[in-house]
C-alpha cells in the first residue's frame, strides 16, 4: 500500500531516531482553530513547540509533518494502560476541524476517506492493536476534548481501525438517563481504568472522575456527552473491557 501525501515539515520533533517497534499508538487529535491554514502555519512553526506526524485537510489531503520514526509533539501529558508520555509511543494525526470552541463541525467524507487509508496503512507497517487507536482525550481527559463527538469511531471500527462496543443500538437507548447504585458507579469505574484511561486522581476527585467519564462518552456513547454515569454508560464500559485486554 502506497500513501501519498504532500512533505511540510515541521522543526518540532525530538532528534533521536526511534525503533519501529517503539510505536505502540495512533493518537487522533482535531486542530481547533478556526481557519487551516494558521493551524498548519502552527504546526510548523519553532515557535509553538507542538507538532504532529501528519495533518489531514479539510480537502483529504494528506500532509507528512515528522517522519514516523521521529518522536512528535503532540500529546503532551497523557496516559493509557501502563504507557505514560505517549508522545514516544505514537503517532499523531492532526484532523482540520476548528474544534469545540469555533463552532465544532461534522469531518469531511474527503477526510474520513483519508483517515481510513492512513491508518490502515500505518496498522500495517506497524502492526498497530486496536486497543491502541485513541483519541487525546482518552488520554489526556482532564485537558482535552479532541477529536471530539463527532468523530466517525463507529465507522472507523467496521473497518477494523479501533474498537467499538457490540451492543444494540436501541437496547442502549432505553438505559439512557437510568440511574445507577453507589456500587455501580464504582464498577463503572473501575472498568474505566482496566479499558485504559489515566488513573491518576480518579478515585479520589470527582471533577477527574466527570472529566475522564466524558472522555468515554465523546468515543463510545456520542449522542449525549453529558458526564453522568448511567446504566447505559454502564453497560457499553462492562461489553469494552474484554475488547481492550
Amino acid at each position: 500500500m502506497v500513501i501519498n501525501t504532500t512533505l511540510n515539515y515541521s522543526p518540532n520533533f525530538d532528534p533521536k531516531k526511534r525503533k519501529p517497534k517503539q510505536i505502540k499508538f495512533i493518537i487522533f487529535h482535531y486542530t481547533g482553530m478556526k481557519k487551516e491554514k494558521e493551524a498548519i502555519n502552527r504546526l510548523i512553526s519553532n515557535k509553538t513547540k507542538v507538532s504532529s506526524h501528519y495533518l489531514i485537510k479539510k480537502s483529504g489531503e494528506i500532509l507528512t509533518l515528522i517522519p514516523d520514526l521521529y518522536v512528535a509533539w503532540h500529546a503532551g501529558v497523557s496516559s493509557w494502560q501502563n504507557y505514560k508520555l505517549i508522545n514516544k509511543y505514537s503517532i499523531g494525526i492532526e484532523i482540520s476541524n476548528a474544534g469545540h470552541d469555533h463552532n465544532y463541525k461534522n469531518f469531511t467524507v474527503k477526510q474520513i476517506k483519508s483517515i481510513l487509508k492512513l491508518s490502515k496503512y500505518l496498522i500495517k507497517k506497524y502492526k498497530i492493536k486496536s486497543k491502541f487507536i485513541l483519541g487525546h482525550s482518552d488520554i489526556a481527559p482532564k485537558r482535552k476534548k479532541d477529536p471530539g463527538e463527532k468523530f466517525p469511531w463507529k465507522v472507523l471500527s467496521k473497518n477494523k481501525i479501533g474498537l467499538w462496543h457490540d451492543l444494540n443500538q436501541k437496547d442502549l437507548f432505553i438505559k439512557r438517563k437510568k440511574e445507577i447504585t453507589k456500587f455501580e458507579q464504582k464498577v463503572f469505574i473501575q472498568n474505566l481504568n482496566k479499558i485504559g484511561y489515566p488513573v491518576g486522581l480518579i478515585n479520589k476527585n470527582l471533577n477527574y472522575s466527570k472529566l475522564s467519564t466524558k472522555a468515554f462518552q465523546r468515543r463510545f456513547r456520542q449522542e449525549l456527552v453529558d458526564g453522568i454515569i448511567d446504566q447505559e454508560c454502564l453497560v457499553i464500559c462492562k461489553n469494552l473491557v474484554k475488547k481492550f485486554k
